[in-house]
């Protein structure tokens, strides 16, 4: 499935869709962006996973549990409170939107040099059908 379908049937369309694409580019473009979140997997025990991600190989899930022990209770509480959502319907969609957006920022297998934040938009915007 690919990451237009993904967004789509986890969210079925809306300003939520727009909000939580805002919400993951948010989490790949803070602080360090996308290396920062390949370290936090990475101390947390799943780098493997976020590895999967960014290689050329298929994709390994990962559970909402997971994502939430990776980017701290408090983070998960703050966005779910700023989206309007409870914590289980974030982190349920976040797992099946994350693999996908990272996959495709790294389609060569590895993290891009550069901004990497317009190379997101660019790819997102097109797959949302905004340019």
């Amino acid at each position: 499935m690919d990451i237009l379908n993904t967004i789509q049937s986890a969210l079925g369309g809306g300003d939520k869709k727009d909000d939580l694409m805002s919400t993951v580019m948010g989490l790949l473009g803070g602080q360090g962006g996308l290396n920062n979140l390949i370290s936090q997997f990475a101390s947390k025990g799943l780098g493997d996973v976020i590895g999967s991600w960014v290689s050329t190989g298929k994709n390994l899930p990962v559970s909402g549990d997971q994502l939430q022990n990776v980017l701290g209770k408090d983070t998960i509480n703050h966005l779910a409170s700023k989206l309007g959502m409870d914590n289980g319907a974030l982190t349920s969609q976040l797992t099946n939107l994350l693999p996908g957006v990272v996959d495709k920022l790294t389609p060569d297998g590895k993290v891009p040099e550069g901004d990497i934040m317009s190379k997101g938009m660019d790819i997102l915007g097109g797959l949302l059908g905004k340019k």
